[in-house]
């Protein structure tokens, strides 16, 4: 039976249009699935699904997703993380095309947190910390990701004493805030990956064109909260919130997050920005 698949041009382009047409005949498409985003399940034959081709150095990987979770998209991986898939679904001993495909991000009651040392960005070698949390709004509540690194951050190619790290970013596009009453603006070309429920990356646009080029990338997805992850797939988003090394810290609980987000935007030390989900 014929599936309601969407496949991209940079999906086609991929797989080859010979495949395209086996998946959107029914020869090669699973009709039930669980998404890839959400990881709740899906029918091929009954709503709109989108074709998740993951990439890696040497693998690639079909994955489908609900059509309002992800767009069919071409995700680059690293083979690690998709090696670890593979072995992950192997182990349940269910068909990969029916399953999820990546590792994932996820959140606990003290939300999680990961930090990466980011490349370029001398002379102390800053590590970036991420952490991930529910951030209420104009009484909404939106997963937010908020981003401290362990050093001042210089300039790439410079080797002064100051902190670059807000000046870069609101280069970038990202807004100064001095409160948390609104959502900040959305920034295009920039998105969050989020896959088989779980945090990869904060992509950014690539300066040679392309495919978008991963800002920070998870050592390990992350693990998010069932409700965080229900959040970003409601406003198909996440606020990014960044602030200078020791304008936040590691807080154990997100009303104590808040607090230290509030004290930072008052200071004029937090900038901010809504991220898409990758590939919207």
């Amino acid at each position: 039976m014929p599936r309601m698949l969407d496949v991209s041009d940079e999906v086609r382009a991929e797989i080859g249009d010979e495949e395209a047409a086996r998946l959107l005949a029914g020869e090669s498409a699973p009709g039930s699935y669980d998404c890839t985003s959400c990881r709740t399940p899906g029918d091929s034959e009954q709503e709109r699904t989108s074709t998740v081709l993951f990439i890696g150095d040497e693998t690639a990987v079909l994955a489908f997703a609900h059509a309002t979770c992800l767009p069919s998209q071409v995700v680059q991986v690293t083979e690690e993380q998709l090696q670890g898939a593979v072995r992950s679904i192997g182990a349940g001993g269910a068909d990969s095309q029916q399953q999820p495909l990546l590792a994932q991000h996820t959140q606990q009651a003290q939300e999680p947190h990961q930090s990466q040392q980011v490349p370029g960005l001398v002379p102390e070698q800053a590590v970036l910390g991420v952490t991930s949390g529910l951030v209420l709004i104009q009484g909404e509540l939106h997963p937010a990701l908020v981003v401290e690194p362990t050093a001042p951050v210089a300039r790439p190619g410079t080797f002064g004493s100051g902190d670059d790290f807000l000046p870069l970013l609101i280069e970038q596009g990202f807004m100064p805030l001095t409160e948390l009453a609104a959502v900040p603006p959305v920034l295009h070309g920039w998105s969050v990956l989020l896959a088989a429920g779980q945090l990869h990356a904060v992509l950014q646009p690539n300066p040679s064109g392309g495919r978008p080029v991963a800002w920070w990338q998870a050592h390990q997805p992350l693990q998010v909260t069932d409700g965080w992850r229900a959040a970003a797939n409601k406003h198909q988003q996440v606020l990014m919130f960044a602030a200078p090394v020791g304008s936040i810290g590691r807080q154990p609980r997100e009303d104590l997050m808040r607090d230290a987000l509030d004290k930072a935007a008052a200071g004029g030390k937090l900038v901010g920005a809504a991220l898409p989900l990758a590939g919207i």
